[in-house]
């Protein structure tokens, strides 16, 4: 309590309430693949709707991979969009999504470090170490005007041939007439030109009484300490500032007569590659590279630049605009942008570009070389991390996001049917384990092989064991909406979903099984009870067609060999009680360590657990049979005390699923007596 020195009245707050421990969500997944455009090296952040999945990830068509690991080239199922089509429509809400990429080789021949650059956040091209070596191939658009203006995507992928429209125009006259009143008389008005809105750094283009003879383009400067304006001229070999007196410019009251200065600004669309998405606009953009705002850089090339300014923009600026050379002005980049406009309209001259600037003259330019890259193997899927530089890739990346609850690599099995590696899917479905595990509070859903038996799943599922992984076959039909045809997809996308459907609608303790899924047209192979009777023991959920039900899902296990861990619901039940705990009792740590604590925290965890029995999540027609809580002298040593640790032991009966339902039928008769 604070000290009380001087007499006084004092008043303080204080609490009557104990503390609680609220549950945590379970129902947000995290999915990681390859996709046609998006961040690579910084988190995308949460997604809830497909919307959002292809405002940053892109769209639904299907990804080029021009090499591969053990795969060849080829086209490939966007699986990445599909799984998150399907867990939206399965019932999930929050989604959070890792992409990962795989560079081609370069001309020479060698194979390429991943990832290229971690300092930089807009993903920098691969480069060779010198000056005079060929870039890396590393899949990014570009188109260039001359040497100074080079555009390129910020994220690689054929997503990334965008198209963009310049439009290069000159606005409103900035030279004002003002009423000179040392020089007019009430019959004989005197105007003296004055300047408008200018900033120090705009081009402008000056017009010699209205019409479009024009003394050249100017770039306009303001002495720091006189602020007086000057315009320096681009075409001078020793560019010299002049101000409007030197220049000769005369003012008039009456619009459209008088001289002009108008700056010249840039607008920029970009477009996808098919044309059937509104543009991003970024319009008015200055064109000197040193143009500042408010003490902002906010030049085309600044708003364009390689670093992003915050990781929004890192997540969905999809342009990137190189540097220029040294010593580039504005005046430098109109004069290019002059250059191309006449390049590409032949027998176009000086003055129809004059002519058109008014109201703008368009540049329509169309990116290159973007491309898919190799399919991704073990190596991208399992990431690497930067601690310094604060960027991740891969799954690397998804352990820094906590509320993660589920996680899968769609497609990552493909593989196994398409001439390729099995021993990179084997890989990925390893990692994805034992990201898992390690990250403790999640748990990972595992797409069966595509095109496999009974008798060929059961071989995969023999390869791995793990109480925080689930498997499931076979791969689910539905109706392509790029194709119009049927498509054989893997399963974890709508696991994911259906999983998040289960906590919302029900809870994280009921079995995620008997459950519709939403999309399908049908399964791969359609099972059998007999099929099921061999796969199931063995943890291999399977989906199963039923007359009159429908298309269900009809597996609720783990591929643990620990039968106490034996069902997907109870095992993440314990990750939510355990999560939980963790984050509810953080205030604990470094509190007195005695009976007045451990009466507390009984107290909270005993609360917790009752409302758990309350909401039929544990086993027991009494609390006492559901749960106990012991922190005391008898969970703790004297040397536990004295290592600084309170030992705190919880029971809980949690509920299993009702997996086999047995009805005894036998004949009885009325005078039997029992």
């Amino acid at each position: 309590m604070p000290e009380s020195l001087a007499p006084g009245v004092y008043v303080e707050e204080t609490s009557f309430r104990s503390r609680s421990i609220e549950g945590v969500s379970t129902n947000i997944a995290g999915l990681v693949g390859p996709a046609r455009s998006g961040p690579i090296l910084c988190p995308a952040g949460i997604l809830t709707s497909l919307a959002d999945f292809e405002r940053i990830f892109g769209g639904s068509a299907r990804l080029q991979f021009r090499g591969a690991v053990g795969t060849g080239t080829g086209e490939s199922d966007n699986f990445l969009w599909h799984a998150a089509r399907a867990f939206f429509a399965e019932g999930g809400r929050r989604l959070h999504v890792a992409r990962v990429f795989r560079p081609l080789p370069n001309s020479q021949g060698g194979e390429p470090s991943y990832p290229p650059n971690f300092t930089d956040p807009g993903y920098s091209p691969f480069n060779l170490g010198s000056a005079e070596a060929p870039l890396w191939n590393d899949g990014h658009g570009r188109v260039q005007i001359g040497s100074l203006l080079t555009f390129r995507s910020r994220f690689p992928g054929q997503a990334g041939n965008r198209i963009i429209r310049l439009r290069v125009q000159a606005g409103n006259n900035v030279l004002r007439a003002a009423k000179d009143p040392a020089r007019s008389t009430p019959s004989h008005p005197v105007y003296r030109p004055k300047l408008g809105a200018l900033t120090h750094g705009d081009i402008v283009r000056i017009e010699r009484s209205g019409s479009l003879s024009t003394v050249g383009y100017y770039r306009a400067e303001q002495d720091p300490v006189r602020k007086v304006w000057r315009f320096v001229d681009g075409s001078s070999a020793t560019p010299v500032g002049r101000t409007i007196e030197e220049l000769g410019l005369v003012a008039s009251p009456r619009r459209g007569r008088g001289d002009a200065i108008r700056v010249i600004t840039l607008t920029v669309q970009v477009l996808s590659e098919d044309r059937d998405q509104a543009p991003d606009t970024w319009a008015n953009l200055p064109l000197d590279p040193t143009h500042q705002r408010n003490g902002s850089p906010d030049s085309v090339f600044a708003r364009f630049h390689d670093g992003a300014s915050g990781i929004g923009e890192a997540r969905t600026l999809p342009l990137v605009v190189n540097p220029p050379p040294t010593g580039t002005t504005g005046l430098h980049v109109v004069e290019a942008l002059q250059a191309r406009w006449l390049a590409d309209h032949p027998g176009a001259t000086t003055d129809s570009w004059q002519e058109g600037l008014s109201r703008g003259q368009d540049l329509e330019l169309r990116m290159q070389g973007g491309h898919d890259g190799q399919r991704p193997g073990a190596i991208e899927y399992e990431g690497r991390a930067n601690d310094g530089a604060g960027i991740t890739t891969g799954l690397r990346q998804l352990e820094d996001v906590e509320e993660i609850s589920i996680v899968a690599a769609p497609g990552s099995t493909t593989p196994y049917v398409r001439g390729g590696d099995r021993q990179q899917a084997d890989a990925i479905v390893g990692l994805l384990i034992r990201h898992a595990e390690r990250v403790r509070y999640r748990i990972a859903v595992l797409d069966s092989p595509p095109a496999q038996s009974p008798a060929g799943i059961r071989d995969f599922r023999a390869k791995f064991d793990s109480k925080h992984a689930a498997l499931y076959y076979p791969w689910i039909t539905v109706l392509d909406p790029v194709s119009q045809r049927e498509l054989n997809l893997p399963p974890s996308g709508f696991v994911a979903g259906i999983y998040a459907r289960t906590d919302i609608n029900r809870a994280v303790w009921k079995a995620p099984a008997n459950e519709g899924v939403t999309l399908a047209i049908g399964f791969e192979q359609l099972l059998n009870k007999s099929q099921q009777e061999v796969l199931n023991p063995e943890g291999i959920n399977c989906f199963r067609f039923f007359e009159g039900r429908g298309f269900r899902l009809w597996g609720a296990r783990t591929i643990s060999s620990d039968p106490e861990w034996k069902y997907v619901n109870l095992r993440r039940y314990f990750i939510y009680l355990e999560r939980s705990i963790d984050r509810g009792t953080q205030w604990v740590v470094f509190e007195p360590n005695g009976e007045t604590l451990w009466a507390n925290v009984r107290r909270i965890l005993e609360d917790f657990l009752l409302n758990e029995w309350q909401s039929g999540a544990l086993l027991g027609d009494k609390p006492e049979k559901a749960f106990f809580v012991r922190c005391d002298r008898s969970t703790m040593t004297q040397n536990d005390l004295d290592h600084g640790r309170l030992i705190c032991l919880i029971g809980v009966a949690p509920l299993r699923p009702a997996e086999f339902i047995v009805f005894r039928i036998g004949q009885w008769t009325a005078d039997r007596r029992d």
